[in-house]
């Protein structure tokens, strides 16, 4: 077994940087960090990225659904919203309820996640690039078992539709 898998970061030159929490950090901002790199030509952050494919699966969604079907908060969601509307990439129509608006992406929006297949295939890859495949498949799985579990922890658990 390679001695870096049996370190628990009691060699670290500081205790944090063993520290799961620290390392699901540093972990997130290396991640929006190559996506962010792999995307760059379309000016799109994981947080809109996410929106529109769900926006896509289920047209016609609202701001709150939305925001519970990709865990992120309810008071943010309508500025990603209006960011994705202002760059012509879904629009907001009236529901039976006046007051709640429909969003539904828009073809320059579907365009845009058709032409995002690669870089974000791309970006995949080089996050996972340093694991080998059997260790790709045990970290996925052990990623899906702590989000899992520990999602109604969370201060914006998701939540399925």
């Amino acid at each position: 077994m390679p001695e870096a898998l049996l370190d628990t970061g009691e060699n670290d030159a500081l205790p944090i940087y063993g520290n799961p929490g620290h390392l699901a950090r540093r972990l997130h901002q290396i991640a929006v960090s190559i996506f962010l790199n792999e995307t760059q030509d379309f000016g799109i952050t994981p947080v809109q990225f996410a929106s529109l494919t769900v926006i896509k699966a289920f047209p016609g969604v609202d701001q709150r659904s939305l925001a519970r079907m990709i865990a992120f908060d309810r008071s943010t969601i309508g500025d990603v919203v209006i960011r994705l509307e202002k760059k012509g990439l879904l629009e907001r129509r009236e529901g039976k309820d006046r007051r709640i608006k429909s969003l539904f992406i828009t073809e320059a929006g579907d365009t845009m996640l058709a032409e995002l297949g690669e870089p974000v295939r791309r970006f995949q890859r080089t996050l996972l690039e340093p694991l080998s495949e059997g260790e790709q498949l045990i970290f996925r799985y052990l990623l899906h078992k702590l989000v899992n579990q520990n999602n109604e922890l969370s201060r914006v658990p998701l939540e399925l539709l």
